[in-house]
């Protein structure tokens, strides 16, 4: 078994965010790196997998610059046997199509029977490109997969829909699968794999042998939401909250008028 599992590099929620001097996309000075969160939980199940068959070879795909394989190496010391690092410096300024394209590229004469992405990146959120790819290989996919089985070439699969609902879904591999928080527990890699991780094979690929899309979506600008004012407590008895709250709502409709 083939199986191939893509992870973005994205930074720490929790860094000070500002617009880059271009006004299209966040300054990435200074601030701290991680691998995706929901491309964690896709990294777990690929190796969880690869465990239960046995026989499997597992690869995990990154697109950007020389940077992002610090983090392909966490995913080598999870489990993964070999990185391919597709080497582009300007992967921030690729839409979703453009991603999955060059995914697609990458896969489509290797014969992965199990592809796993995460349902969407922290910093973009588009959800869109594991979808993508597998429109792009023609293969079936399943999204936002909440538990995830195998067995002999059937992937059993359950996606949270709205509501707190989950529907259970059979595909035969190939196929694709994008992975939703909470789908398993993302294993720490322990320090003689983070050792072991460092011997593993990291081949890096110009983006410009894969990419074969032209981009269909624009970035025309970012910026921050505008500070909304503080809200208004009243107090006092509940008839007279009540005469107020109308007044002020009839003073607020005026000036909309």
């Amino acid at each position: 078994m083939k199986i191939l599992v893509c992870i973005k590099q994205v930074p720490d929620m929790e860094s000070k965010f500002k617009v880059a001097a271009e006004g299209t996309w966040y300054d990435n000075q200074d601030l701290a790196w991680r691998m995706n969160e929901y491309d964690e939980y896709a990294v777990e199940q690929a190796v969880r997998l690869k465990e239960q068959v046995g026989d499997a070879d597992l690869t995990v795909l990154s697109i950007g610059s020389d940077k992002v394989k610090e983090t392909m190496k966490k995913a080598l010391a999870m489990g993964c046997d070999r990185g391919a690092h597709i080497a582009d410096d300007a992967a921030w300024n690729k839409e979703p199509f453009q991603v999955a394209g060059i995914i697609a590229e990458y896969a489509r004469d290797k014969g992965f029977d199990v592809i796993f992405t995460g349902m969407q990146s922290q910093d973009r959120g588009s959800g869109q490109v594991g979808v993508l790819v597998a429109e792009m290989l023609e293969l079936p996919s399943v999204s936002t997969i909440v538990d995830f089985g195998y067995e002999a070439g059937t992937i059993i699969a359950k996606r949270e829909l709205e509501g707190g609902i989950k529907a259970k879904v059979k595909v035969q591999a190939p196929a694709v699968v994008t992975c939703q928080l909470g789908l398993n527990t993302p294993r720490y890699p322990t320090l003689p794999n983070i050792m072991k991780a460092k011997k593993k094979e990291l081949l890096s690929i110009p983006v410009a042998e894969l990419l074969k899309v032209n981009a269909r979506m624009e970035t025309a600008n970012m910026f921050f939401p505008e500070k909304k004012g503080g809200g208004l407590v009243l107090e006092g008895e509940a008839g007279e909250l009540a005469d107020r709250l109308i007044s002020i709502l009839k003073d607020k409709t005026t000036v909309l008028k």
